[in-house]
C-alpha cells in the first residue's frame, strides 16, 4: 500500500527534472587543444590507421592510376615517368605513401585480430600496437633503403 500522502501531481512534480532555463549550464570546452590531448598506443594507431586509409585514398589511388596510365601510354611517356620518380621530392611523396600502405596494412590485420577477440585485453592490445607501429615503421625504412 502507498503511504504517500501527496496528491500525484506533486509527486510527479517532484521526478521531473527541472526546466532547462534553471539548470546550471555545463561548461564545455570552446576548442579543441589537439597537441595537449595524450592519445593512448592503441588510439594513437587507430589515429594513424585512419590517416593512412584517407592518405592512400586521396593521393595513392590518383598518382597509382596515373603512373599506370603513362606508363601504358608509350615509351616515352615511361620513360618521363621513370624520370620523375627518380626526382628526390618525388621518392620522398613515394616513401609517405609507402609508409601509409605499410601501416595501415599492419593496423588492419591488427584490427581483424581484435575482431576475432584475440589480444583485446588491455597489455596485448598495447603490445600489438607498439608492434604495428615498429614493423610499419622498420618496413619503411627498407622500402627507402631499396629506393633511394
Amino acid at each position: 500500500m502507498n503511504m504517500d500522502t501527496r496528491s500525484f501531481d506533486d509527486r510527479a512534480g517532484a521526478r521531473d527534472p527541472a526546466p532547462s532555463s534553471e539548470r546550471p549550464a555545463r561548461a564545455r570546452p570552446v576548442y579543441l587543444d589537439l597537441p595537449r590531448i595524450r592519445l593512448p598506443v592503441p588510439g594513437f594507431v587507430s589515429f594513424l590507421h585512419r590517416v593512412s586509409g584517407a592518405l592512400l585514398f586521396v593521393v595513392g589511388i590518383p598518382l597509382l592510376l596515373a603512373g599506370v596510365g603513362m606508363s601504358l601510354a608509350s615509351a616515352d611517356s615511361f620513360a618521363q615517368l621513370r624520370s620523375t620518380a627518380a626526382h628526390p621530392l618525388a621518392k620522398l611523396v613515394l616513401l609517405g605513401l609507402a609508409w601509409a600502405y605499410i601501416h595501415h596494412f599492419c593496423a588492419g590485420i591488427r584490427f581483424l585480430l581484435l575482431d576475432l577477440h584475440a589480444g583485446i585485453e588491455l597489455p596485448g592490445a598495447r603490445r600489438s600496437s607498439v608492434i604495428v607501429l615498429v614493423v610499419s615503421v622498420a618496413l619503411t625504412i627498407a622500402v627507402g633503403v631499396r629506393l633511394w
